[in-house]
């Protein structure tokens, strides 16, 4: 497997990671809930996302695996996987820590926004690894492809509370 795809599954796994489980706890805080509910649902959320995504990846690898005709260009399927996996575990968490060490202030919603939204461009500007495209463009990008799939959320959840 070469450097560039292992990037690529990170860049793929962080993203994802990230902005699904802040898109749930802004989703639970536009419903008004408290925090222990964002914790219960974030957590599950994040194990059971996390697992789909790394099997999806796998699937994926193992498909285009089967589907190529030269040795030489196959990736590992189980380690391309993996990585999404460690990638989306560990930056779909960043959401959560604020409620994990501070469980009930008014403010954690803004502390995982500022998490989430520095998170989101550190990971849009390492793309530049793989893409050579420039850092800060394309750190604004995922910051802005993220924001927009969190505001859908927030809205929603605030929605489905009042009307549900």
């Amino acid at each position: 497997m070469r450097g560039r795809e292992v990037i690529a599954d990170l860049v793929y796994g962080a993203n994802d990671g990230i902005v699904t489980t802040f898109a749930v706890v802004a989703s639970v805080v536009g419903a008004g809930l408290e925090s222990r509910v964002i914790l219960i649902i974030g957590i599950a959320s994040l194990a059971a996302d996390g697992f789909s995504m790394a099997t999806s990846d796998y699937l994926a690898s193992r498909s285009q695996q089967q589907a190529q005709d030269r040795q030489e260009s196959r990736r590992s399927a189980a380690f391309s996987g993996l990585m999404t996996f460690l990638a989306f575990i560990a930056a779909g968490s960043l959401p959560l820590v604020p409620y994990l060490v501070a469980s009930g202030a008014p403010s954690l919603f803004w502390w995982t926004a500022g998490m989430t939204a520095a998170a989101l461009f550190i990971v849009g500007a390492l793309r530049t690894i793989v893409t050579g495209a420039n850092w800060l463009r394309s750190g604004l990008e995922m910051l802005t492809v993220g924001g927009a799939a969190v505001l859908i959320a927030y809205w929603l959840g605030r929605f489905t509370a009042q009307y549900a």
